[in-house]
């Protein structure tokens, strides 16, 4: 079998460490020793522990978006994200203890807290795109950071939820996503108001958006 490739082997050493430690006592030079690479070599690869963590996070986006069903375009938007969510939370189930080693951390760390939003919102955008509500521009920048909100809150589910089907998960999403799908269309209502009023002409959202996916928001 090919040795996995070395930042394959730096992130996979992160996450064992966060699964048996202390987020802060996951130092450089111990993540390079589990990985099998010198410091040079970390460094060569990435900048740092938040670094190694964004690409972690970009694997996972990257394995939910290969592995989208061609028919979920037939069901409706809160489906179809539903869908796409629950496919992420499926998705890091293996590295669920390192997860909570980085959310506890999170809680007294508030650059830790920013850094992991603005990590977060960059994914909810993809995933917005994934299930074809339009993701970019200054009403993508919203729905993004607003999803972003709720995965949040259901991840503390998650953290805590040990069935194999992830039921308190899955229970948690669908009611999160109907308390944002009612804020959304208050939201839309109150934006159609404000636009009649200063007398210009609301155009809904295209379909293909109006612009590229956000990114590094919020910094």
């Amino acid at each position: 079998m090919p040795k996995p490739k070395t930042r394959d082997r730096i992130v996979e050493a992160l996450m064992a460490l966060a699964a048996e430690r202390a987020w802060e006592d996951v130092t450089l030079p111990a993540i390079a020793e589990r990985a099998d690479v010198s410091l040079a070599e970390l460094r060569a690869q990435f900048d740092g522990r938040l670094a190694i963590l964004a690409d972690y996070i970009r694997g996972i986006d990257e394995r939910v978006l290969k592995d989208i069903d061609p028919e979920l375009s037939e069901e409706a938007p809160r489906e179809r994200l539903f869908d796409v969510l629950f496919a992420r939370f499926e998705a890091h189930v293996a590295h669920k203890a390192a997860l909570r080693s980085v959310a506890r951390a999170a809680l007294t760390d508030p650059l830790l807290a920013l850094a992991l939003n603005r990590l977060v919102t960059q994914s909810m955008a993809w995933m917005l795109a994934a299930a074809g509500i339009p993701s970019a521009g200054r009403r993508g920048l919203v729905r993004a950071q607003g999803l972003a909100f709720v995965w949040a809150r259901v991840m503390r589910v998650y953290l805590d939820d040990d069935d194999p089907g992830l039921a308190r998960t899955m229970a948690a999403l669908d009611k999160r996503l109907r308390e944002a799908e009612r804020v959304a269309l208050r939201l839309d209502w109150l934006d159609r108001i404000v636009t009649r009023r200063s007398g210009k002409v609301h155009k809904p959202a295209s379909p293909e958006g109006d612009g590229d996916l956000p990114e590094g928001h919020p910094t």
